[in-house]
């Protein structure tokens, strides 16, 4: 049975995790943090053949943060509400550390929860009519889904506290310019621009690109000396792997690469 607000799907190597609860604004409850988790284990089990994950939603709107009906109910429930908060951070965790790169493709609103689950992704591709922003502080709230820890390391420490103390909404140019998101398309193209990123991205080394993104994931989370040294003991074992010796050698005949894993 399909979790409650939540839709996956395959487009050939490319696993899609669609937010499906349109009337409301594909807001975050347990139920579909329940689907997000259990799609992306089975996206990034080692025996799926999905190469890229894309977090994508129907409706007008990307997502616009918690519902708040179950946030209201858990409230004076503080057992309750810290296992609802430990929740989103395993999905957020789960999505930030998944071997397959996750990209969002984010249109209408994505705020606060919505703005938190998009940070957790690798890359984002956005609708020019797309609006970015945390309003917590507007509502006496604090961000509990991450964007306390990754929105600084993302866009810098002064960006970061101007957005969370103002709860001012960003168009998806400035995201752009800020380095929220990595692409703007029109609004209508949104998914095929998604969906063509990530076909790209299934082109690559499935074990190349695990081991990239452990390194960079793992390394902003240390020092830069640590960060090196994983770098330094880590390369030289991945040398040996089957995928480089087959993209070597499409490298010298001047072909595509016919990657195993």
């Amino acid at each position: 049975m399909e979790p409650k607000g939540v839709v996956a799907s395959r487009k050939g190597d490319v696993g899609v995790i669609e937010l499906a609860r349109p009337e409301k604004f594909n807001c975050l409850s347990l139920a579909v943090f329940a689907g997000l988790e259990a799609a992306l284990d089975d996206f990034d089990a080692s025996d799926s053949g999905v190469h890229a994950i894309l977090i994508c939603a129907q409706g007008k709107n990307f997502c616009t943060g918690a519902d708040l009906a179950e946030v209201l109910e858990l409230r004076r429930d503080l057992a309750g509400m810290q296992a609802f908060i430990s929740t989103a951070h395993r999905v957020m965790n789960r999505i930030a550390h998944c071997r397959r790169p996750v990209v969002a493709a984010c249109h209408g609103l994505a705020l606060a929860g919505g703005f938190e689950l998009m940070l957790a992704c690798d890359v984002v591709i956005a609708a020019a009519d797309a609006r970015f922003g945390d309003q917590h502080a507007q509502y006496g709230l604090l961000p509990g889904f991450g964007a306390s820890q990754r929105l600084p390391r993302l866009i810098g420490l002064r960006r970061a506290l101007d957005m969370f103390y103002s709860a001012r909404w960003l168009d998806a140019q400035t995201a752009l310019d800020w380095g929220i998101v990595n692409q703007v398309v029109e609004p209508e193209r949104l998914r095929e621009a998604a969906l063509d990123y990530c076909g790209t991205l299934a082109t690559r080394s499935r074990s190349g690109i695990a081991t990239m993104k452990r390194l960079v994931i793992e390394g902003m989370e240390s020092t830069l000396q640590a960060g090196l040294m994983l770098e330094e003991m880590t390369v030289p074992a991945g040398l040996l792997e089957d995928d480089v010796t087959e993209g070597l050698d499409a490298f010298r005949f001047r072909r595509a690469p016919r990657f195993r894993s």
